[in-house]
């Protein structure tokens, strides 16, 4: 049975590393399979990828939810799991360079901002965003003229990294740097609480790819990403 060794790299399995590191108070189910509350992400892992973990996982899904992992290694559902999406992300770390805008400030963002948020993130589809993921951590925006244009913040947290995510962009507003002025800003905060910036991206984005590398991040290594439903 391939069980979760200790000495595994955090970022080899992000999930149940944040879930059982500092993000242990949102986790959601026992031994074998551990998941962030629905309403806040729908991300997943399991101890191995044994029947009885598959069987923990189950336990935990309604027929309509889905489960979200990344792992090394290529998933094989059992009867009772369909995979819905099957594909290979990077991993990048580093931090992004910081600038600055003349006359573009970031501010941060709550709970009164989540209907901006969810209408911008639904318009940009950026990866998943529920109704609670900006309590994962910091959230950053930019609002031109009252609207919310851009944003970027902080979700996964394993062990002394933090993940970068939701870096989106209206359509109207792309070109001007704000995504990475709002990258710039989220990492420097992190960095300066001592903690290393990550962020996922699928292997196929080769121009988001290319604009993390010239803002000073590398690939550290590919992950499978599997969206799992029960059948």
């Amino acid at each position: 049975m391939s069980v979760v060794e200790p000495s595994t790299h955090p970022l080899d399995r992000p999930i149940w590393s944040a879930l059982t590191t500092r993000q242990r108070a949102l986790a959601e189910g026992g031994a074998r399979a551990l998941r962030y509350p629905v309403a806040v992400a729908p991300f997943a892992d399991m101890v191995d990828m044994s029947p009885e973990s598959f069987a923990a996982l189950g336990a935990m899904m309604s027929g309509s939810e889905i489960a979200v992992l990344f792992t090394p290694n290529a998933v094989t559902a059992p009867a009772g799991f369909e995979i819905v999406l099957a594909e290979t992300g990077e991993q990048m770390t580093g931090t992004p360079v910081q600038s600055a805008i003349d006359g573009v400030e970031t501010v941060t963002l709550g709970a009164d901002d989540v209907p901006a948020m969810m209408a911008l993130t639904e318009l940009t589809r950026p990866g998943p965003f529920s109704a609670r993921t900006h309590e994962l951590g910091t959230f950053l925006g930019i609002r031109i003229d009252g609207e919310l244009v851009a944003m970027a913040g902080e979700r996964m947290k394993p062990a002394n990294y933090t993940e970068m995510t939701a870096v989106c962009v209206h359509p109207d507003h792309r070109g001007r740097g704000y995504g990475q002025l709002l990258l710039g800003a989220i990492s420097s905060q992190i960095v300066a609480r001592g903690e290393v910036p990550f962020l996922h991206v699928f292997s196929s984005n080769a121009s988001a790819i290319a604009l993390y590398r010239r803002q000073g991040m590398e690939i550290r290594r590919s992950l499978q990403v599997t969206v799992l439903r029960k059948k």
